[in-house]
């Protein structure tokens, strides 16, 4: 079994400032994403496919598409606003993506076998992609509700430079996921890891909180639930400019009722991302080190 790896790239990069997904950050004008890749397939996986929009498809083909032929199976589709179900008006104002939810739902059609997803800024490393393709290697279509999640220590996943966003993990016996809860503003501080909600006072968290960084197993019984949350979703709040649809949002929903089961697989690997700009130099040097160490070789595309 080879599975797909869902890429979710049509981000803007607000907080950036840029498209980091095309950034050039490796030493031959690699970007963060063609180290995914390369961890990827070195780990067994047989397909990529990228989630972009419209604004970026030259780009992506100039940077990705052909180059990458010659590896690994290549797909891309668009997600854009205005992708809801029949009936529904999207108002005018309406600036961001309906969320990683409806991102990964554009998918359906594409994938017919168990995919990994992961965002286009954050780097996870290669245990990481080994964990999700051993769950799956021998899967079979009577494990259609079978999905996981890479976890992570809380104390390697934060930035150097500001806030950040992460899914607090509740784990119980054999290491099934219990619930998600996204915190959205949590930094390290000289009293230790805190994070803010409003005005309440800051909560303290323990290094070895495990988080999600958006790194799932699924297989294609997902898009079905998808579907089936994005339409509950989207005819409540198609007027909020500010509503997203959370992949942890449905994925809480099928644990809460039973229907799936989540295993969390452990990972030790330290992430880094680039969620400002001054993470750049810490991308560039992080990976410098890996190509030192010999986990990349100077080159990664013949």
């Amino acid at each position: 079994m080879q599975p797909t790896l869902l890429i979710l790239a049509a981000g803007v990069g607000s907080r950036y400032g840029g498209l980091k997904q095309l950034d050039r950050i490796g030493p031959n004008g690699e970007t963060l994403l063609d180290y995914s890749i390369y961890d990827a397939i070195n780990s067994g996986f047989g397909k990529v496919v990228f989630i972009i929009n419209e604004r970026l498809e030259a780009g992506f083909k100039e940077m990705f598409i052909n180059r990458l032929r010659d590896h690994i199976e290549v797909d891309y589709v668009f997600q854009e606003i205005w992708m809801v179900p029949e009936g529904i008006l999207v108002p005018d104002e309406r600036q961001k993506p309906w969320g990683t939810g409806h991102a990964v739902l554009m998918a359906e059609g594409r994938i017919d076998k168990p995919f990994a997803v992961i965002n286009s800024d954050d780097f996870y490393g290669r245990k990481a992609y080994r964990a999700l393709a051993d769950y799956y290697q021998d899967w079979t279509p009577g494990r259609e509700n079978d999905y996981c999640m890479v976890g992570y220590r809380l104390d390697k996943t934060l930035s150097d430079f500001g806030s950040v966003s992460r899914g607090i993990c509740r784990i119980g016996e054999n290491r099934e996921l219990l619930d998600v809860v996204e915190r959205t503003s949590i930094e390290g501080t000289g009293k230790g890891i805190v994070y803010l909600e409003g005005n309440e006072p800051a909560v303290i968290m323990s290094p070895d909180t495990t988080v999600s960084m958006n790194c799932w197993g699924f297989t294609p019984s997902f898009f079905e639930q998808l579907k089936t949350g994005f339409d509950s979703f989207i005819k409540k709040n198609y007027e909020n400019q500010k509503a997203e649809f959370y992949i942890p949002s449905v994925v809480n929903k099928l644990i809460q009722s039973k229907q799936s089961g989540v295993k969390v697989l452990s990972c030790d690997e330290q992430w880094f991302g680039m969620t400002y700009q001054d993470d750049r130099v810490v991308v560039v040097d992080s990976i410098r080190a890996l190509i030192r160490k010999g986990v990349y070789p100077q080159k990664l595309w013949g």
